[in-house]
């Protein structure tokens, strides 16, 4: 009888009795408090399974998050097309300089939606990210010359599994914050963005985040 006390134990003093996911929600904690913008280059490799073709895109983000459900984002693409892409509460402008073209778009009741994705896992607490999802830990992996845990994300609402099915989060073991996020869409579909030379808490002042166009820009409104 009195093996089974010794035998749990040496479980617990050993880890085998410890909980890996409880330890990552709990780096994720830690790393959230302390949360209020990033900026990091990036890869976005968007896959359409029908033709079974890869679109990549590489950039910069940046982003502030001075307080919860504020935040603003510009997102600057460089290859192969130039585009730029700002965030600011509601709106959301994407800017062509191709074709001299800025779209613009409300968000309404999407930017609820939209901000969850976008600040996945910077900011984002444990309390947050369960709430909204079933999560699961998929391993310890290295994922861009980082050591990262992976986890699986299956979003709760209806609404949400229509546009994704399931998200694979990498964070970081040294920061807490994402390595690199992909996330399936109905069809096979799915979008792989990698964050590279990620800095956390730079100073970053609003007019860093505002879309500056030039003279002469045609306006689109694809909701219209």
């Amino acid at each position: 009888m009195k093996t089974l006390p010794f035998l749990l134990l040496l479980l617990t003093a050993t880890g085998f009795a410890s909980d890996p996911l409880d330890s990552v929600l709990s780096r994720m904690d830690k790393a959230a408090i302390s949360f209020k913008s990033m900026t990091a280059k990036m890869k976005q490799v968007s896959h359409t399974a029908v033709i079974d073709q890869d679109n990549t895109e590489i950039g910069t983000i940046l982003l502030k998050r001075p307080k919860p459900h504020d935040m603003h984002m510009l997102v600057q693409l460089s290859e192969p097309d130039a585009k730029t892409v700002a965030l600011q509460n509601e709106k959301l402008d994407i800017f062509l300089p191709k074709i001299n073209t800025v779209q613009e778009y409300d968000l309404g009741k999407s930017r609820a939606l939209i901000e969850q994705f976008l600040l996945l896992g910077f900011g984002t607490t444990r309390k947050e990210l369960t709430d909204a999802n079933n999560v699961r830990f998929l391993g310890d992996v290295t994922v861009n010359g980082q050591k990262a845990a992976k986890l699986e994300l299956v979003p709760k609402a209806k609404e949400v599994l229509q546009h994704f099915k399931k998200i694979e989060l990498w964070l970081s073991d040294d920061t807490g914050y994402p390595a690199q996020h992909k996330m399936y869409q109905p069809g096979g579909d799915y979008i792989l963005v990698t964050f590279s030379d990620l800095k956390v808490n730079p100073s970053v002042p609003d007019a860093a985040l505002k879309l500056k166009l030039p003279k002469g820009v045609k306006k689109e409104y694809p909701q219209r």
